[in-house]
């Protein structure tokens, strides 16, 4: 207990001292140095210098060794693969991507972009400690099938995960897009230090990443956070939503709502936005390639929040009533403590957006969460593959009883 301590410490402050180490994990200096020779022996610390400068003697300094372990990341979208390689500390260290190609299996694009970024980070796959892998939609436990991303090519082999396992020589798991989004939020961004949390992300089409107690909540079939499917009121009914690839509060408050709004006789906003209602289960990030219907509704809330009076202020007012529609669903079933508005549809709203937003949820739900704005805005899938394959490599390697 007191090694994981000690390295977690080290992990969190940076290089630091025998004194300091024994002071923020209560040992003694000797009993501090004798953890630290021991991690050292073992690879996992390693001496970078000393605190010069202080008065008085200078003290070795000691950090975890970056080089002790690497882990990998992979975000898939319909456009493209990418992948990423970081160091133990979480320091990224090379990326690699693949472009769709028509006809290219998931597998072979997935070993083609992990291992381009493990040869550029001077590395083979068997280096990687741990995989994890983020797609549009999920995996049901059940029949290893994906579900909610009939939009992902490639990806629906009932074999594909014993597939992948056999082409990779490392420990691969999956994921969610969104949820990564979530578990880059919760260790780097807007949702650290909060258990209960919803992540609502805004892009080609409304998802949710649940987190409960701290954990991702996924569901039984791994399906929890498809929002987009919700029935709410304001739109009809739509029955056999796997079958229709649409739900109710995508089609009330995703993007082709946004067109809906914008082509309203006496919007003000010229028709600006223009884009159709993506299907309630094919809400993920997109990566680097944004969807044109994306792009206009991103433009067309920037306009509205920078001058947001008249038809502009009354087209953000409208949309807030709309997000809140269906946020307040899961504000009264969860209770979470904040909400993390995630993705560029929201984002682009600013404190203006998030303020109305905020107002209409008071009246609808019946507790009233923080709402934040998300922080973590370049690459997040992949930033939340790495930290969850780096967190499960943490525990492997800093496990010093085995």
């Amino acid at each position: 207990m007191n090694d994981r301590a000690a390295l977690d410490l080290l992990l969190a402050h940076g290089p630091l001292s025998r004194t300091r180490v024994g002071q923020l994990t209560g040992l003694s200096k000797p009993t501090a140095s004798q953890l630290l020779a021991r991690l050292e022996g073992a690879g996992l610390v390693v001496t970078t210098g000393t605190d010069g400068g202080r008065p008085g003697p200078s003290a070795q300094l000691y950090a975890v060794n970056p080089r002790a372990a690497y882990a990998g990341g992979v975000d898939v979208t319909p456009h493209r693969v990418r992948a990423a390689v970081a160091d133990l500390t979480g320091t990224l260290v090379a990326s690699h991507e693949v472009p769709y190609t028509e006809g290219a299996s998931a597998v072979g694009q997935v070993t083609e972009a992990l291992g381009g970024a493990a040869e550029a980070a001077g590395l083979g796959l068997p280096d990687l400690h741990r995989v994890v892998i983020g797609t549009p939609g999920a995996f049901d436990p059940r029949t290893g099938r994906l579900r909610y991303a009939s939009h992902l090519p490639g990806w629906h082999s009932p074999t594909l995960l014993d597939d992948m396992a056999a082409a990779l020589p490392v420990p691969v798991a999956h994921e969610n897009d969104v949820n990564l989004v979530a578990v880059a939020e919760q260790r780097l961004g807007a949702a650290r230090g909060h258990e209960d949390f919803v992540l609502l992300w805004n892009e080609e089409g409304l998802g949710a990443a649940l987190v409960l107690g701290g954990r991702l909540h996924r569901g039984w079939t791994g399906g929890a956070g498809e929002v987009g499917f919700l029935p709410v009121p304001g739109r009809p009914l739509v029955r056999h939503v796997t079958r229709a690839n649409a739900g109710g509060y995508q089609q009330l408050a995703g993007v082709g709502a946004l067109a809906r709004l914008a082509a309203e006789p006496g919007s003000g906003t010229g028709g600006a936005a223009r884009g159709d209602d993506h299907g309630g289960g094919d809400g993920g990030p997109s990566g680097g390639t944004r969807d044109p219907g994306v792009g206009a509704a991103v433009a067309l809330l920037a306009r509205a929040a920078a001058e947001p009076e008249g038809a502009n202020l009354r087209l953000l007012r409208t949309y807030a009533t709309a997000l809140a529609t269906g946020l307040a669903s899961l504000v009264a079933v969860l209770d979470p403590e904040v909400v993390v508005l995630a993705g560029a549809v929201t984002g682009a709203g600013g404190e203006v957006l998030r303020t109305l937003l905020d107002a209409e949820l008071a009246e609808l739900a019946p507790s009233r969460p923080r709402l934040l704005p998300a922080e973590v805005l370049e690459d997040p899938v992949l930033r939340g593959a790495l930290e969850s394959a780096l967190a499960a490599t943490r525990d492997e390697v800093f496990d010093t009883s085995r």
